[in-house]
């Protein structure tokens, strides 16, 4: 069984910045480049982005330890991201640079990342056990 060490580490992060908005969602949202405390009703869907990220993350994590595909995962991913952009879009005019930068840029990074991931090859004997 080989394990997908590009999908751990993917997965591990988007996990990591899951919990990090389920633990602390005020200073998560202060490193995506919010300084302001937000709304009790922002402070919900930043715990449900927290809860979405965690468990697409974990997921990943999961299937790239048992040597599994890989690749519905990292579309979630960038799929979760690209929500995030086409959402941030329509606040886009209202948002502090540092919110555009962070927040939308990362968003362009994860979906990018996420394609990336979802289009790529692991090599002839992983292909042969996901035909499996």
């Amino acid at each position: 069984m080989s394990i997908d060490r590009a999908a751990l580490a993917v997965g591990g992060i988007r996990l990591a910045s899951g919990i990090s908005f389920l633990v602390d969602p005020l200073r998560a949202n202060r490193l995506w480049g919010d300084p302001d405390e937000p709304a009790p009703t922002a402070q919900l869907l930043l715990r449900s982005m927290g809860y979405r990220d965690a468990l697409i993350g974990g997921l990943l994590m999961s299937a790239a330890l048992r040597g599994r595909n890989t690749r519905g995962w990292f579309l979630a991913s960038g799929g979760a991201d690209a929500a995030d952009l086409l959402g941030g879009m329509s606040v886009h005019q209202q948002m502090k640079k540092s919110q555009q930068i962070i927040g939308l840029g990362g968003a362009v990074v994860g979906i990018g990342v996420g394609l990336w991931g979802a289009t790529r090859r692991r090599g002839d004997s992983a292909a042969a056990r996901e035909a499996h």
